[in-house]
């Protein structure tokens, strides 16, 4: 507790405009599903191509208070990116700047915790534009839910190999998988698979 309370202390230190320091005060109750889909998986290479979140509330996704951002690269995608996410450089005509967008995602997201699968990529690619506008990276707890993931199946054989593929938990957990590569969908079954595993008390 004492370490939570000198890491905000130092967060706010560190906060370019006290306006976003709403990001800082965690709402107990709710969490937020977050996917990016990006022009390449490499983090110091990639840019955003679309944002997805969703909120969760208790045991409950809030699917009307969904957010889906369409973001413009400087180069736009081509050839096996697009084969991946299906976005064409058509579909980001008229897509938001990255600046305008990562602002519209911390207004969704207010200080509520992050929830993703392999998270701390998306984090990583969000970072280099919240950076620059916050003076720090995002500062809401993350939740991984294959991390989560990973502990109910430890507790079920600990000896046991852990496939930690999306495919897997999907299967493994009785979800029905939505379509791949589209940042919403993707937000929204991680969302899935985090309650699932939270009605088995690993939330």
């Amino acid at each position: 507790m004492m370490l939570e309370r000198l890491r905000k202390r130092w967060q706010l230190s560190r906060l370019r405009d006290p306006a976003w320091r709403g990001l800082l005060d965690e709402h107990p109750q709710e969490l937020v599903s977050l996917d990016c889909e990006t022009t390449s998986l490499n983090v110091q290479q990639a840019e955003l191509l679309s944002i997805g979140a969703v909120k969760l509330r208790s045991n409950r996704i809030l699917h009307s208070e969904a957010l889906y951002l369409l973001v413009k690269p400087r180069i736009p995608p081509a050839g096996d990116n697009i084969a991946v996410h299906g976005l064409r450089r058509r579909d980001l005509d008229q897509a938001l700047p990255p600046e305008q967008a990562v602002r519209l995602l911390l207004e969704f997201i207010g200080g509520r915790p992050l929830l993703g699968y392999y998270l701390e990529y998306d984090v990583a690619v969000l970072n280099k534009y919240v950076k620059p506008l916050l003076g720090i990276g995002l500062p809401q707890r993350k939740i991984e839910v294959s991390g989560r993931f990973y502990d109910y199946k430890f507790r079920q054989n600990p000896g046991a190999h852990i496939d930690l593929r999306l495919a897997e938990l999907y299967r493994d957990l009785a979800i029905p998988a939505p379509p791949r590569h589209d940042a919403l969908n993707d937000a929204l079954g991680v969302a899935m698979l985090y309650q699932a595993l939270r009605q088995r008390g690993f939330g």
